[in-house]
């Protein structure tokens, strides 16, 4: 009897132990029997930023829309990870449903997005919507089911710029010897070693303390990442370059995506096209403001002529030239002509 007992207790203790060591489920029922859903969505910028700000309107409209069977969790300020990169990861494998990376760390999974980083490549705004939202965009999203994601739609970080602590950049030669952090992209490091800075890569998390200790002199992003993330306080000088057009992409896991009914995929699709729309408008608005408060915290802000630009331009060439077999003249040409 003892034995039995003991035999029982020990087969009891292994099924709850095996129980709790299984991932969660991001499915499961309501009372009504109807499946439910839990799209966890983890992302780098902070809560004053444009795509968070619409992320909350995404999740109002899914759990609103959805009558309560899809279920959103937001994670803001890199609480989940550390960089787009690990983030992409994660839901490339499953451990998380969504993410709102900037598009160049995407390039690592699928060096078709390396067209987007190629510098000046748009002229403005009108001309990158042109080439994300008509075909060469949609192809390219397509594309990422290949890598086990799905790419809902793309958002905006706006036109990247130069900041240092040395002085205002008005040319190439201004940037010589500078210790530059650049996304984790390869064609990125390129460009600002053609333009002669001491380039390297750098997790995004780590590197206002970076900055602050002089592990590096510069760095480079858009208005409302020095903003948000408090950049103005450890950079001196902020140039406005333009040198490329920084997307933000709305990226899911592509199994979990298919996982889900018809009728909840098209709302999380309709639901992608109002988040881009309205976050690019929110972004261009934050833009204008928080440029403002920059020079307000002390930023010495200058912009660049178009033959300062122009000078800029041609020392980016031989960037051109090193990517055109791996990226193909055929898609940058496709990139060049939404001008």
């Amino acid at each position: 009897m003892k034995k039995t007992f003991g035999s029982a207790l020990i087969v009891l203790i292994i099924l709850m132990l095996s129980a709790c060591g299984r991932p969660s489920d991001s499915s499961s029922q309501q009372e009504s029997g109807e499946d439910t859903y839990t799209i966890r969505i983890g992302y780098l910028v902070p809560e004053e930023h444009s795509a968070h700000i619409q992320a909350l309107e995404f999740k109002e409209k899914l759990e609103t829309e959805s009558d309560g069977r899809l279920n959103v969790e937001l994670y803001p300020n890199g609480q989940l990870y550390g960089s787009d990169r690990e983030a992409i990861e994660a839901v490339q494998l499953g451990n998380l449903e969504m993410t709102i990376p900037a598009v160049a760390p995407l390039a690592s999974f699928n060096e078709k997005f390396l067209v987007f980083d190629l510098p000046f490549l748009f002229d403005d705004y009108d001309a990158a919507y042109n080439a994300l939202d008509g075909d060469l965009g949609q192809e390219l999203l397509a594309s990422l089911e290949e890598n086990d994601l799905k790419g809902l739609a793309f958002g905006e970080n706006g036109f990247r710029h130069v900041s240092n602590n040395e002085g205002p950049i008005e040319s190439p030669e201004d940037m010589e010897g500078l210790k530059m952090r650049t996304l984790e992209n390869p064609l990125h490091t390129d460009t600002f070693e053609a333009f002669g800075a001491n380039a390297s890569p750098f997790a995004f998390g780590e590197l206002y303390t970076a900055l602050q200790q002089g592990t590096y002199d510069a760095m480079e992003c858009p208005i409302s990442l020095y903003y948000t993330n408090k950049f103005y306080e450890v950079q001196d000088y902020l140039t406005l370059t333009g040198h490329v057009y920084a997307a933000a992409i709305l990226l899911a896991n592509n199994d979990f995506f298919n996982s889900l009914p018809d009728d909840l995929q098209t709302l999380v699709m309709e639901a992608s096209e109002e988040f881009r729309d309205k976050q690019r408008e929110l972004a261009q608005e934050q833009d204008v403001e928080f440029m403002e408060q920059l020079e307000a915290e002390g930023m010495q802000i200058n912009d660049l002529t178009t033959e300062q630009r122009d000078e800029f331009r041609q020392a980016a060439q031989p960037v051109y030239e090193k990517y055109e077999e791996q990226i193909g003249k055929d898609l940058i040409d496709r990139a060049l002509s939404a001008n």
